[in-house]
């Protein structure tokens, strides 16, 4: 059974082999470790292996993670999963990046609540790219809109978009979909007033980063292939 620090340099090399392939600046492709529902003990060993970026789902477990790991130096937390009002207080106060904004109401609790003394809020707004009933995210069509909000809001920064393509349908549907993705933030850029730097693209994970990076993914999304099996 391979080691955690194995596999982080098996994903590690295969970010940068597609990065190279893809004729992209090396560096350009971050690796965010899904660590929800791992004890912190195997983030620990991650993070020993040189892992900095941690995406969490599920607020009160990754409070719990930050507290285990407070010792740790440098560690950056993502919120990746989806995001009840209830819990917009405690994901503002701890977290450094938001990758799932979907609506105006929830931006504003973020911005509302975000202590000023902190960096803004790093944010990407998540596309229902698909158009699945089971997943979360706004529409192509309410993007303009949300982002045009969310730059008001002095205590975020929009950095990007996130989705979460079907990983079933065909692979020229899901090259499809990221392609999408990417479009989608060009087109935020030339429409869109941004104080930030509108730089990413937070799509692909354990099975289809490959195809994610050739189409301008710059995080990459990976808990299965570092972690194993939940």
């Amino acid at each position: 059974m391979s080691s955690i620090a194995d596999n982080i340099g098996t994903v590690t090399r295969r970010i940068q082999k597609a990065t190279l392939k893809a004729g992209r600046k090396a560096g350009a492709v971050h690796l965010l470790a899904v660590s929800k529902k791992q004890p912190s003990a195997r983030l620990r060993t991650a993070y020993d292996a040189g892992q900095r970026a941690f995406g969490e789902s599920y607020v009160q477990e990754a409070l719990d993670k930050m507290e285990a790991l407070a010792d740790l130096e440098a560690v950056e937390w993502h919120f990746i999963g989806p995001i009840q009002s209830n819990k917009t207080r405690q994901i503002a106060d701890a977290f450094d990046w938001v990758h799932s904004v979907d609506r105006v109401k929830i931006a504003h609790r973020l911005d509302e609540q975000r202590d000023s003394s902190l960096p803004p809020l790093n944010v990407c707004l998540q596309v229902n790219i698909n158009n699945e009933d089971s997943k979360s995210g706004c529409s192509l069509d309410e993007l303009t809109e949300l982002a045009d909000a969310i730059e008001e809001m002095p205590n975020l920064r929009l950095r990007g978009l996130m989705a979460i393509p079907d990983p079933d349908q065909p692979e020229a549907e899901l090259r499809s979909s990221f392609r999408k993705l990417a479009n989608a933030l060009k087109k935020l850029r030339q429409e869109a007033p941004a104080s930030g730097p509108l730089d990413t693209l937070s799509m692909g994970m354990s099975g289809d980063l490959e195809m994610a990076i050739e189409e301008g993914s710059t995080w990459v999304r990976v808990g299965t292939a570092l972690f194993g099996p939940r």
